[in-house]
């Protein structure tokens, strides 16, 4: 069949396998270019792996550091002659491209709140790689069933206390709109802390600890997004953002249970880059796209492959806040930087858009993201679906 792009508000319901598996290749050669980060972790298990952050984190982990590593990912794989998910296709690609050079390469696609896959995990921990140094956290989901009571719980993108008015990109129309978003529950705020805290990642350590398969000095990494104020009343002061204060205190509960092995726990603040999840958050489309463009024009620029080499390359050291949080985000956030988005951003309108952000290069990354719109690959082919 030929796989074109059909996109349904801020997702891509089709994916193409070859142009996903080219994307893969893209980011490994970066990190190849880049050399090997010595003293690297050597076994990694990387929860929520298919896509953004996690998949660029086991590119990083495998061919910069050279280790062996997990993912755990909830992906669609093909059926009934409908393409696989993006994500799907791109942890199929790691994992050839990993073996191909030597490295133990495992996915295992399932429900990464279950019990059950924490469990399936620790298994294939002991049988294949004994002892893990190195955990990293990028789940993003809009629901999570609690293993223990048992209740789903699905998280909300809103502001809290007032309702939110502002201006955000129709990335189908093109358009710049004024939206209104209504303010959260005191449900809504629980259901999107038990989704999007860090409940979860903390009972992943625990899990790990009880099975004894992490190792002496073992690191563990959550990533996160604090943004500059224009997005705040949506995402640090809303939902999300109460959310991530839950896991700004698991972290501090992670860490006391690795001191007996030395090991440390943070939360990694990252830059705002195109990916399945920042694409559904209203607002941040529209400053993506302007940040994109003043980030460019100054050489600053970074995706997920790029953040995630300095990461690793720090030997997760870079440029902790008084939090003692890691902020990749340094250079999104530098005085320059926002003082140029905030003067684009008070006159930006439907009119200007592709002349004062970098709507293009923003869309542009959302397809990729789905394999689409990657140099080399023969769009026109017909593809072999099972």
């Amino acid at each position: 069949m030929i796989i074109r792009p059909k996109i349904r508000g801020f997702i891509c319901i089709t994916a193409h396998p070859e142009g996903c598996r080219q994307n893969v290749l893209e980011q490994i050669n970066y990190v190849k270019a880049q050399g090997k980060i010595a003293d690297s972790p050597k076994k990694v298990l990387v929860i929520g792996a298919s896509t953004g952050y996690g998949l660029a984190s086991r590119v990083v982990a495998a061919f910069g550091g050279g280790a062996d590593t997990i993912g755990i990912y909830f992906e669609r794989p093909e059926a009934d002659g409908k393409p696989a998910s993006a994500g799907f296709y791109n942890a199929r690609a790691l994992d050839e491209f990993s073996r191909a050079e030597g490295y133990i390469s495992e996915s295992i696609n399932g429900d990464a709140f279950s019990d059950a896959v924490k469990g399936e995990t620790i298994e294939l921990i002991r049988k294949k790689f004994i002892k893990i140094d190195c955990v990293i956290y990028s789940l993003a989901s809009p629901r999570r069933t609690d293993p223990l009571s048992g209740e789903t719980y699905k998280s909300v993108l809103k502001p809290i206390g007032a309702t939110f008015s502002g201006k955000t990109v129709n990335t189908d129309t093109e358009q710049v709109l004024e939206i209104s978003i209504d303010s959260a529950t005191e449900e809504e705020i629980e259901a999107t802390r038990k989704v999007m805290g860090g409940e979860d990642w903390e009972r992943w350590i625990d899990q790990l600890l009880a099975a004894d398969v992490l190792a002496e000095n073992v690191k563990t990494c959550a990533y996160s997004y604090i943004g500059p104020e224009v997005t705040w009343p949506i995402y640090a002061h809303g939902t999300i953002g109460r959310a991530k204060d839950h896991l700004e205190q698991s972290v501090k509960n992670i860490q006391n249970k690795l001191k007996n092995l030395q090991g440390d726990a943070v939360i990694s603040v990252n830059k705002a880059v195109v990916t399945q999840a920042s694409s559904a958050i209203p607002v941040v489309p529209l400053y993506n796209s302007v940040l994109f463009k003043i980030m460019k024009q100054k050489g600053l620029h970074e995706g997920c492959v790029e953040q995630m080499y300095r990461l690793f390359a720090s030997h997760f050291g870079v440029d902790r806040d008084e939090k003692g949080r890691l902020r990749l985000d340094n250079l999104e956030m530098r005085d320059d930087v926002q003082r140029e988005v905030k003067a684009i951003w008070d006159k930006i309108l439907t009119e200007n858009l592709r002349k004062l952000s970098d709507f293009e290069g923003y869309r542009q990354d959302f397809l990729r993201l789905f394999g689409f719109g990657v140099a080399g690959v023969d769009y026109g082919k017909d593809v072999k679906i099972q």
